[in-house]
């Protein structure tokens, strides 16, 4: 299977104006989608945010859980905590996993919304199985990617439904759901 990882955008992101802006980093969001990346062996998660002010809140939140009290606490969270790391853009990750991993990642994106480049689970789950590239998988905080980003991705991964048409999950669930369509065992074929 090819190497995956996670990226969670705090820029470019829209607001509910469609600005363009630098969203918060989340405590919940770092220990929750880590959490979830180590369940799915995810190689690496990348917060990905511009601003100093913005890493050094997440390397404070590290370094209690990986090095104070937290990791006696909680070993189980020091090692999902332990594939987080920060990167200022999206194209310092993309260059991470490339010099990790000596070949240049897919990028693939989600949203909510449906691209000319938008592709299927079981597409992308055929190309994690079978493709020897590896694949940074980015979801966006705020009301989603900025558009310009979004059309430089490889692919878009279809939006994800419910049973009805209100589609705005929070970005923790959504990433929690997709890493198991992609990642997970599936279970729904063997029934």
């Amino acid at each position: 299977m090819a190497d995956l990882y996670v990226g969670l955008v705090h820029y470019p992101i829209y607001n509910k104006r469609m600005n363009v802006i630098a969203g918060a980093v989340t405590n919940f969001d770092i220990h929750d989608i880590s959490r979830t990346c180590r369940t799915y062996n995810v190689q690496g998660y990348y917060i990905i945010h511009p601003l100093e002010v913005q890493k050094q809140i997440i390397d404070k939140i590290l370094s209690y859980w990986q090095e104070g009290y937290g990791k006696v606490y909680n070993p189980d969270r020091a090692d999902a905590l332990s594939r987080v790391l920060w990167q200022p853009d999206i194209a310092s990750a993309v260059q991470t996993i490339a010099e990790r991993t000596g070949k240049q990642p897919y990028v693939v994106t989600t949203d909510a919304r449906i691209y000319p480049n938008t592709v299927s689970y079981s597409f992308m789950r055929k190309q994690l199985q079978e493709g020897d590239r590896p694949v940074l998988l980015l979801f966006g905080t705020g009301f989603g990617i900025e558009a310009e980003t979004m059309a430089k991705s490889d692919y878009i991964l279809e939006p994800v439904y419910g049973p009805c048409d209100y589609n705005h999950l929070c970005v923790r669930s959504a990433a929690a759901i997709i890493l198991d369509r992609l990642a997970g065992e599936p279970w729904w074929e063997k029934n």
